[in-house]
């Protein structure tokens, strides 16, 4: 397989204190990946820091995707590379529709110009996989919607985008267990032999639903363990307090 994101030694800091102390990963094309720990462990500030979230400042340690360093580039510079995050409390956006929005990020992504029609057929294509309210199209974006809903558009986004590799923080936070399910579908949707998935996340649930390659256990601002599905079976059961000293 084609190795797609690398990070070696990678140390970073929110402020004065550290987070990351010495992160290792690897992710091919084609692999599932899961991150899960203890609240604190450094989980969320994974995913910021590959975006170069400018809150999150990197000490040490380097991050490649596709065999290029990343570490200095802006955010939106990440983005065009072909990377996607969807966020634990994804923003409300009054006065732009979901439509709107998504042509826009469509355009800024790929640097091309949108084919109306055929793009408009693939949103709602999408929106009935994801059992979403044709008329959401319409609304502003985020704006009354309900925590399932919300992340729901970002699983639409992540589809409209198809990026090489996203990042999905906390995703199935909040949600029941239907939603689970249909964020799970848009999941297996966007997999493929070209692309990759992080998924971080706090429980279980979501994971039933999909065929995970590797689980990491980061504790601490390191991976202290990688294992299959296995693993987070054990985790749900026994919790983190065999890594915790």
């Amino acid at each position: 397989m084609s190795e797609l994101l690398k990070i070696t030694n990678l140390h970073a800091n929110v402020g004065e204190k550290e987070i990351l102390k010495g992160l290792n990963l690897s992710l091919n094309k084609g692999e599932t990946h899961v991150i899960m720990g203890p609240n604190g462990s450094g989980k969320s500030t994974t995913a910021n820091v590959i975006l170069n979230n400018p809150e999150y400042i990197i000490t040490e340690g380097e991050i490649d995707f596709e065999g290029e360093k990343i570490n200095d580039l802006k955010t939106d510079e990440i983005a065009r590379k072909g990377i996607f995050m969807s966020f634990q409390s994804p923003e409300e956006i009054p006065g732009i529709s979901v439509m709107n929005f998504l042509k826009y990020v469509k355009n800024k992504t790929t640097g091309e110009p949108v084919k109306i029609f055929q793009f408009k057929e693939e949103i709602e294509k999408n929106m009935q996989e994801l059992k979403m309210n044709s008329s959401y199209i319409n609304r502003n974006l985020n704006v009354g919607f309900s925590g399932g809903e919300k992340k729901k558009t970002e699983i639409l986004q992540m589809l409209t985008l198809n990026p090489k590799l996203a990042i999905l923080d906390e995703t199935d936070s909040g949600l029941d267990v239907d939603a689970i399910k249909i964020v799970s579908k848009g999941i297996k949707m966007f997999s493929n032999e070209n692309n990759a998935t992080l998924i971080i996340t706090h429980g279980t649930k979501i994971l039933k639903e999909l065929d995970v390659d590797y689980v990491h256990i980061l504790v601490n601002g390191q991976i202290v363990e990688t294992g299959t599905s296995e693993l987070a079976k054990e985790i749900e059961e026994n919790g983190y307090a065999r890594y915790i000293k």
